[in-house]
């Protein structure tokens, strides 16, 4: 039994995500996940730029748990915060970063799971209702909701939610009547609920945080004995030169510091492609 186990933690949210984290941590760290939303997580950042995000992404999801720990009189608090970018590899297409943070004030403890993959994040200025319908398709609705603002993305003013064709055409007749410039600004709602896509990134995110609170220190016993670096330099199979390939990956643990290292002890060479005197 670990230090989880049939405990109740907080769980601050108005989206929805109790769906995916509390089936996640129920089955996989016998966790009951304790839903609250008796404070506007929105107060604490919109991705629809009315109110920017409190901090970084840890930093938000650190206060909704602290406050989800409040509300409901509980030690333990999880909470999720998402991030979305342009994709680490060429930065041409929308991704979506996913944190769940896990705080522990009994043992004082914190523990994170993060998840990264494409995001359904489109957006586009329609100037005409046959524009709008090609570009619903493209953005996969209404499976996945939309929002419509006047003139561009930084109009204080939207509708959010949209998820039928007559809400839409609504909307838009709406936002085109206050633009500026007979134009209007259409972009996927990101809110949990509303975004299928980045609903399912927040349940991998669960699970890589299930995993590491099941992972525990082989010295002291503590969950969290997770990946924490990554050594490289694997060498070339064709001239023995040091590659940015992988060698091994370091375990750490975060309560006393004990390390492992996986991998050394495998006798592995990097493809020629990989190095940058064979392939400069």
């Amino acid at each position: 039994m670990g230090i989880f186990s049939k405990r109740s933690v907080s769980l601050l949210t108005k989206h929805g995500k109790e769906k995916v984290i509390a089936e996640v941590l129920g089955t996989q760290a016998s966790c009951f996940v304790i839903q609250t939303d008796a404070y506007d997580t929105d107060l604490l950042g919109t991705f629809t730029q009315e109110t920017p995000r409190y901090g970084s992404q840890l930093d938000a999801a650190r206060k909704k748990a602290a406050i989800g720990m409040e509300l409901l009189k509980l030690d333990l608090g999880l909470a999720n915060e998402g991030a979305f970018i342009n994709d680490p590899y060429a930065g041409i297409m929308p991704w979506n970063n996913e944190l769940i943070v896990l705080v522990d004030q009994q043992h004082q403890l914190e523990i994170t799971g993060f998840s990264s993959g494409p995001a359904q994040n489109e957006n586009g200025y329609i100037s005409h209702w046959e524009e709008l319908a090609k570009f619903a398709d493209s953005a996969l609705f209404p499976s996945h909701y939309l929002v419509v603002k006047p003139t561009d993305e930084y109009h204080p003013q939207s509708r959010k939610g949209i998820q039928d064709l007559v809400e839409l055409k609504d909307a838009f007749e709406w936002a085109k009547g206050l633009s500026s410039k007979g134009i209007v600004y259409v972009e996927n709602d990101l809110r949990a609920f509303a975004n299928p896509t980045r609903m399912e990134n927040i349940r991998k995110a669960a699970i890589d945080l299930a995993n590491k609170m099941n992972s525990v220190c082989p010295e002291c016993s503590t969950p969290g004995f997770w990946i924490t670096d990554v050594k490289r330099g694997l060498p070339c199979n064709a001239c023995g030169l040091a590659t940015d390939e992988e060698i091994a990956k370091i375990w750490s643990c975060l309560k006393c510091g004990y390390q492992e290292t996986e991998g050394m002890k495998v006798l592995r060479f990097a493809d020629p492609s990989k190095c940058k005197r064979c392939n400069p």
